[in-house]
C-alpha cells in the first residue's frame, strides 16, 4: 500500500466523513417514495442519454483507444436497459408481499416490507467504468438509498465525467461521487456503510472485506479469477472457437467474466488454437489503426502480461500469436497480441491469477469427466462456458460445477440479462445484484406480523395448566 501523508489521510478521512453524514441525515429524514424513486429513476437515465457520447471519448482516452461500439453495447445500452428494468418493475418489486403463517398461530397474518436500506457504497472499477458504477446506483436508487461512489483512479476522465453527469442529477445528500486513488478508496471503504459493492481484484476483495468488518457493513463482492470454458469432445470445434473469441476479444480480454482458459479435447488442441486465431483475425485484420481493437487500458497492465507471457516462454510452453505483418503500433497505444498458450503447466503465472486480458491457455483433457475434475479441484469461478450438445452430459455438468454464472454455447452475454443475477461465489465473490436481485441486495425484506384479534397464543400464558400440556403434547406429536 502506498505510504500516505498523515495530515492528507486526516483531510481525506474529514472529507469522505463530512459526505456521508450529509447522506445520512438526509436518509433518517426522508425516505424516498415510489414516485421519487421512478423520477430519479428518469433524470439518470436521461442523463446517459445525454451523455453517452462523452462517455465514449472519456473511456477511449483512458484507455489509449477504445472501440466504440464496446462502450457504446457494454457500458451505455447494459445500463440504458437496466434502467428502464427498474423503472418498468418497481411497483411490483416495492409492493410488500403476503406470507402464509403457520396454521398454530392463524388467523394471525403475515408480509414481507421491503426499506432501503441507508448509504450504500459502490467501488467500481476501471474495466467497465462507467456500467459498473451506474448500475449498482441504479439498483440502490430503485431500493430507496443514498449513494456514494468511488469510481476508479485508472480511469480519470471517466471519473470526472461521472462526478458532472451525476453532480447534475442529484443534489448532494442524494448521490454523491468521490475522486482519488489508495487512500481514498482505503477510508471509504472504512464508513460505516449500510451496504458496500465492490468490484475488482480478488485480493483488494480480501482488503476491502476487512476494512468494513469492523462497522459490520454488509458487503457484495463482485471478484474475478479463473472463468473456464469446457468444449464437450463431440462439439464443432469451430463454433466453439468463434464463440470464445468474441467472449476472448471484448474490450482486449479485460472483463471479469471473460473466458480465462480452455478445456479442449487433446487430439483437437492444435485445430483449436488454429480455428481460434483464425477467428481473432476475421474479427480484427488490421490492429495498429484498427477503431474496432480496444488497447490494454495502461502500461502497468500490459507490462503484466508481458511479463506473464515471458514467463510462459522460460518454461518452454508453445505459444501462438496472431500479429498482422508489416503494421507499426502507434507510441503510447498498449496493444497485446491475441495469444494462445499450449498447455502450460499449473505453476505459470497464467494459470496462477485472473488474466484480463488477450492471454488464452489451452488445456488438453483425455476425458470429459478429468476436465469436470480439473475445474472442481480450483477456486469456484465467476463464470463457466461449457460447450456442449449433449443433453443428459451437460444436465451432470451443471449439476456439478458451482460458478458465479454459466452460459452454454457462448459466452459473455449472461452478464447483461436483468432476470439473471450477477454475483460470485467464495474467491469470486459473494452476494449479486442485477435487476430485482440488486433491489433485493439494497433493501431490507422486513418481516412483519399482524396479530389477530382472536389469537390462541393466551392459551400458552402461565400458570401452565392441563390444556396447555395437552396442547404441546398434541403439537408435537
Amino acid at each position: 500500500m502506498d505510504t500516505q501523508d498523515p495530515q492528507s489521510t486526516v483531510i481525506v478521512m474529514t472529507e469522505l466523513r463530512t459526505h456521508f453524514d450529509r447522506l445520512r441525515s438526509a436518509q433518517l429524514k426522508h425516505i424516498p417514495d415510489q414516485r421519487e424513486r421512478l423520477y430519479s429513476l428518469q433524470r439518470l437515465r436521461e442523463a446517459v442519454q445525454h451523455y453517452k457520447e462523452e462517455v465514449v471519448t472519456a473511456i477511449s482516452a483512458d484507455f489509449g483507444r477504445r472501440s466504440r461500439i464496446e462502450t457504446m453495447a457494454a457500458d451505455i445500452m447494459v445500463t440504458l436497459e437496466e434502467i428502464r428494468h427498474a423503472e418498468k418493475n418497481l411497483k411490483r418489486w416495492m409492493k410488500p408481499k403476503s406470507r402464509p403463517i403457520s396454521l398454530t398461530f392463524k388467523p394471525a397474518t403475515g408480509e414481507l416490507r421491503f426499506l432501503p436500506l441507508g448509504v450504500v457504497g459502490i467501488v467500481a472499477p476501471w474495466n467497465y467504468p462507467f456500467q459498473l458504477a451506474i448500475i449498482p446506483l441504479v439498483n440502490a436508487i430503485a431500493a430507496g438509498n443514498r449513494v456514494m461512489i468511488k469510481p476508479s483512479e485508472f480511469t480519470p476522465r471517466l471519473s470526472a465525467l461521472l462526478e458532472k453527469m451525476l453532480g447534475e442529477v442529484f443534489s448532494a445528500d442524494e448521490v454523491v461521487v468521490v475522486q482519488g486513488g489508495a487512500d481514498v478508496g482505503a477510508t471509504f471503504t472504512a464508513l460505516p456503510f449500510d451496504h458496500l459493492l465492490f468490484t475488482g481484484s480478488t485480493a483488494v476483495g480480501r482488503h476491502v472485506m476487512a476494512a468494513a468488518a469492523p462497522n459490520l457493513t454488509p458487503v457484495t463482492l463482485e471478484l474475478g479469477g479463473k472463468s473456464p470454458a469446457l468444449i464437450a469432445p463431440d462439439y464443432p470445434l469451430e463454433h466453439a472457437a468463434e464463440r470464445i473469441a468474441t467472449g476472448k476479444c471484448f474490450n482486449a480480454g479485460q472483463t471479469c467474466v471473460a473466458p480465462d482458459y480452455v478445456l479442449v479435447p487433446r487430439a483437437k488442441r492444435d485445430e483449436f488454437a488454429k480455428l481460434y486465431l483464425a477467428a481473432v483475425k476475421k474479427r480484427y485484420p488490421t490492429i495498429a489503426n484498427n477503431p474496432d481493437a480496444t488497447a490494454v487500458v495502461n502500461s502497468r497492465q500490459a507490462t503484466r502480461l508481458r511479463a506473464w507471457l515471458e514467463d510462459a516462454r522460460q518454461r518452454g510452453v508453445v505459444i501462438q500469436q496472431y500479429i498482422p505483418e508489416g503494421e507499426t503500433i502507434p507510441e503510447g497505444l498498449e496493444i497485446v497480441p491475441s495469444t494462445v498458450l499450449l498447455d502450460p503447466p499449473d505453476d505459470a503465472l497464467v494459470m496462477q491469477q485472473e488474466i484480463f486480458g488477450p492471454l488464452l491457455p489451452l488445456k488438453s483433457y483425455d476425458s470429459h469427466q478429468q476436465a469436470i475434475e480439473y475445474i472442481l479441484q480450483r477456486d469456484r469461478p465467476l463464470a463457466f462456458y461449457p460447450f456442449d450438445k449433449d443433453g443428459a452430459r451437460l444436465e451432470k455438468t451443471l449439476d456439478s460445477v458451482i460458478a458465479g454464472s454459466v452460459c452454454v454455447n457462448d459466452t459473455l452475454i449472461q452478464f447483461g440479462q436483468h432476470e439473471l443475477p450477477i454475483g460470485g461465489v467464495g474467491p469470486s465473490g459473494m452476494g449479486e445484484y442485477h435487476g430485482h436481485a440488486g433491489f433485493l441486495t439494497f433493501s431490507k425484506a422486513m418481516p412483519v406480523m399482524y396479530q389477530s384479534r382472536f389469537s390462541g397464543v393466551k392459551l400458552f400464558d402461565p400458570p401452565y395448566g392441563k390444556l396447555a400440556n395437552w396442547l404441546v403434547n398434541f403439537l408435537t406429536r
